[in-house]
């Protein structure tokens, strides 16, 4: 099965976008670079919000993003997973980030593979707060094989 066929067998929406004041993915090169996709989900881990919770969420960006790519690109097929960077909307005692930014990892490997295009570099970080209290936010970048 291609990344495009596996995304869609797991339900993941493509629809047309409409730009907006940002490119949400830009190709460069042999590289397509998103902007940073945020979560649906409100609040801030470790103060309201599960571990759990935000892994669904990562999972949510990461479903966006896929979009984004698929307009810039066409399909997701004939991609590599290069590098993730997940913001994570957290309390100071939070320690739970790298679990949470999982959900889009996971999401990508399942569609591209582990081993394979999938297999990425990545950082998870914490922060005080994202914008309009979004409780995850995960940019990436692609290589056009």
């Amino acid at each position: 099965m291609t990344p495009q066929q596996k995304a869609e067998s797991l339900g993941i929406q493509f629809e047309k976008q409409t730009p907006g004041y940002l490119n949400l993915c830009i190709r460069s090169g042999n590289q397509l670079i998103t902007s940073g996709h945020v979560s649906t989900l409100k609040g801030k881990l470790g103060a309201g919000l599960s571990t759990e919770e935000g892994y669904g969420a990562a999972r949510d960006c990461a479903a966006k993003i896929l979009n984004s790519v698929w307009n810039a690109h066409g399909t997701l097929d004939g991609l590599r997973v290069v590098k993730l960077l997940g913001c994570v909307n957290s309390a100071p005692e939070f320690i739970e980030h790298h679990l949470v930014i999982n959900g889009a990892s996971d999401l990508l490997h399942e569609i591209f593979g582990k081993p394979g295009d999938g297999f990425h570099a990545r950082s998870a970080l914490g922060f005080a707060s994202l914008p309009t209290g979004v409780a995850v936010e995960v940019e990436a970048v692609f290589e056009i094989k």
